[in-house]
């Protein structure tokens, strides 16, 4: 059992503080990541999360402007776009859509000045790899009391609406007709998705981040139709996929030719990609029943 243990995990990597963060941070966000992702999936709103992980990057690159953790930068803008989408988004997919496509293009245009900015104007080395793509192995102890705050409220929305939440998916007039305020349902839903994508940006990067919000759960629907297991098996999946990318990336520095390592976010996306592609070998899922946990 040393001997293959031995063979798949590299000298040190136990006793290294860097992948003790890693896996802790990573393994929070996959958590939060998988929960509130299930409710991104079947609410159809994978695309308001990409909006929201693309506006990310405006916070993102302003933080390293002011010398702040990127973190504040991402859930800042990620919240605050998510307020503003549904300020100006109107009940009909189109004009949900027509919103996030508005606030997307304006986020992305700030990102990319404040990006260059980071470039030109300080001397931070790395920040738009950072910013773009992540790194995991370099992130601050400091940030873990913010990082469990914000996994704690994004769960805490989702746990307080499950029912709302649930039969909104199912049907907006349905849940209007029960006294559900879907309206406001919908807002804070997506102040939830807004806070994971945030957090996820922070590990695999804002470019990368709805991987571990879009994939786990979209993977975990073609496993089982019960919303309460799909959260779990999200959850355990974006797990897996974090934590063995963590595995391999901390690996790959020892393989040749170059041993300077891969990235922690393609391993990741990686995994999760393989994940959802090894469902499709099986039947999926019949859909999902909102009355049932």
């Amino acid at each position: 059992m040393n001997h293959v243990l031995t063979a798949i995990v590299e000298p040190g990597f136990f006793a290294s503080a860097p992948v003790h963060v890693a896996l802790l941070i990573g393994g929070v966000v996959a958590v939060v990541s998988g929960i509130i992702g299930t409710f991104t999936v079947m609410r159809g709103q994978s695309y308001a999360g990409h909006a929201l992980a693309d506006i990310s990057v405006t916070g993102g690159s302003g933080s390293f402007l002011i010398g702040i953790s990127p973190l504040w930068g991402f859930a800042g803008t990620s919240v605050a776009a998510a307020g503003i989408m549904d300020l100006i988004g109107v009940q009909r997919p189109r004009g949900r859509d027509l919103a996030t496509g508005i606030v997307r293009g304006a986020g992305l245009g700030l990102g990319a000045l404040f990006l260059y900015w980071d470039t030109t104007h300080t001397t931070t080395t790395g920040a738009t790899i950072t910013i773009l793509f992540g790194s995991m192995f370099t992130i601050n102890t400091s940030v873990i009391p913010v990082v469990a705050a914000f996994g704690l409220a994004a769960v805490g929305i989702v746990a307080a609406l499950y029912r709302p939440l649930l039969l909104s998916s199912a049907s907006s007039d349905l849940a209007a007709v029960r006294g559900v305020r879907v309206r406001a349902t919908g807002a804070l839903c997506l102040a939830a998705i807004a806070l994971a994508v945030s957090l996820s940006a922070l590990t695999i990067g804002a470019i990368l981040s709805t991987a571990l919000l879009v994939g786990p759960a979209a993977t975990a629907l073609r496993l089982t139709a019960r919303p309460g297991l799909v959260m779990i098996w999200s959850a355990a999946i974006g797990l897996a996929a974090t934590w063995l990318g963590i595995l391999l990336a901390f690996d790959s520095y020892y393989w040749p030719p170059a041993r300077q390592g891969w990235p922690v976010s393609f391993f990741v996306v990686a995994l999760v990609l393989l994940f959802y592609l090894l469902t499709l070998m099986r039947p999926a899922a019949r859909g999902v029943k909102p009355g049932r946990g």
